[in-house]
């Protein structure tokens, strides 16, 4: 070995099955600034406040003789990883949003060189309707997850009002956290769930139906899910939507569930309310949603410095999430006239399904493929149940306050991941009081703008009935 080689820890399992054969992920972050982006210090950003974050964003991925993947420190000419799009001057923000989409649509159809660190960034300096400017990190999901790289992000940024004090976060109560790994979780069911059959029956009927629609059983042809190989490596058409955070919470307080029992049951009415529009009784067919969840076992959203620091808590940074599989809910006269009974049915199925220990077990699962047949068997396994479903929903947790980087104000944060075999998924991420849809659908087979209506129909409709006497 080259005594100039530095390699660290191991790739973890996880990290291998989003960077192989059969699947690859990437995540599209988007900063858009409220003022134009103007001799933009980038390169000295990237130098003395990303790079040192963590060691996987001065690395690349590469195989030992045994077969081990490692983490193997690189020297980063920073100037490859920033592109500047150079487009005419003097066009309409109707036009350069068009083109904005289109752009990261390519962006996340583009393989990262495997042969440097896996993260780009994109500085757009054309002014669409939302934003004047906007910054584009792409990164490898192998580096880590959302909540993983939204720290990393984040940490390069601060607080507009306060540049001294630290980005802060919503408050986080969950009874329902999952910790991955954690041996004492079946006693602590025990304790909280007095029978103890229904556990053990959900447990099973739950991971078996999991397995069956991961490997066998797929979502039917439909609206939102074309029959169409290889959609990962087709264009996806791309638009965003934007509600006010004080909304939902009146919704949520009305109904007494959880802002994200509002959010999916909202994003899966507005689904259903798109392929009735576009085929009679297609809403009544047998369709699945894999809503991500964070493995973490958190108190509360940890503060930037505890995210991106892995010394301080090594169960932070990573990828350590799992996937919901949750039924649409059939769209039916009682629902439309009343649709609140969606984010019920809709909270019921996911409160069910986090309180037992199936995604414990699909965990275990994919652990002994791995070990059996290999990384590339386990993340066949990840591939098929991302097509066998309809559509994902990722959510995230962004600041409370507005942020900052270099004097740059921003308006908006929204994220996209790329290179999933679906014809759907939608993401989620609030910020500075407003919460931002992320619309990622397969081009040509999906009208964006009219599944983008359909959602704020769904909003609109949820919100009426939860606020009527």
């Amino acid at each position: 070995m080259d005594s100039t080689e530095h390699f660290l820890e191991p790739v973890s399992p996880t990290g291998q099955y989003l960077n192989s054969s059969a699947l690859s992920l990437s995540i599209l972050s988007v900063l858009e600034s409220e003022t134009p982006i103007h001799n933009f210090p980038v390169l000295s950003i990237l130098k003395n406040d990303f790079l040192p974050i963590n060691s996987r964003f001065s690395s690349i991925m590469v195989a030992e003789k045994n077969g081990i993947q490692r983490w193997k420190k690189v020297e980063v000419n920073l100037e490859d990883h920033v592109i500047v799009p150079i487009l005419p001057k003097g066009m309409s923000p109707e036009f350069y949003e068009e083109y904005l989409y289109d752009y990261l649509s390519k962006l996340g159809m583009d393989p990262l060189p495997e042969n440097r660190p896996m993260w780009e960034v994109h500085i757009f300096k054309y002014p669409t309707c939302n934003a004047a400017g906007s910054i584009i990190a792409k990164f490898h999901h192998s580096l880590g997850d959302g909540y993983s790289l939204l720290g990393a992000l984040l940490s390069c940024l601060k607080r507009l009002d306060k540049p001294s004090i630290p980005l802060s976060f919503p408050s986080h109560h969950s009874s329902n956290s999952l910790k991955h790994g954690d041996h004492n979780m079946i006693t602590s069911i025990l304790e909280r769930v007095p029978q103890v059959s229904s556990w053990i029956a959900n447990t099973v009927l739950d991971f078996g139906a999991s397995l069956l629609k991961s490997s066998v059983i797929k979502d039917v042809e439909s609206p939102i899910r074309s029959l169409r190989d290889g959609v990962e490596f087709h264009p996806m058409a791309l638009t965003t939507i934007e509600f006010s955070m004080d909304d939902i919470k009146i919704i949520k307080n009305r109904l007494k569930v959880t802002i994200n029992d509002v959010i999916t049951g909202m994003i899966l009415l507005g689904s259903r309310l798109y392929m009735e529009g576009e085929t009679v009784n297609s809403s009544k067919s047998n369709s699945n949603a894999l809503v991500l969840i964070n493995t973490r076992n958190l108190g509360g959203y940890k503060s930037v410095s505890e995210m991106v620091n892995p010394e301080t808590n090594t169960t932070l940074w990573g990828n350590r999430f799992a996937f919901l599989h949750v039924p649409l809910p059939k769209l039916s006269t009682d629902t439309l006239s009343n649709p609140v009974n969606f984010v019920y049915e809709t909270q019921k199925i996911i409160k069910r399904k986090r309180n037992n220990a199936a995604v414990l077990l699909t965990g275990s699962l994919l652990e002994k493929l791995r070990k059996l047949r290999g990384p590339e068997t386990a993340a066949k396994y990840i591939h098929n149940t991302l097509k066998n479903s309809s559509i994902t929903i990722s959510n995230l947790i962004g600041p409370v306050e507005k942020m900052s980087m270099h004097n740059l104000p921003m308006r908006g944060l929204y994220f996209f991941v790329a290179g999933s075999p679906q014809s759907s998924q939608v993401t989620v991420l609030s910020y500075a009081g407003k919460l931002r849809l992320g619309i990622a659908v397969e081009k040509d087979f999906i009208d964006p703008n009219k599944f983008k209506s359909c959602i704020s129909d769904a909003f609109d409709m949820i919100s009426k009935a939860a606020v009527e006497p």
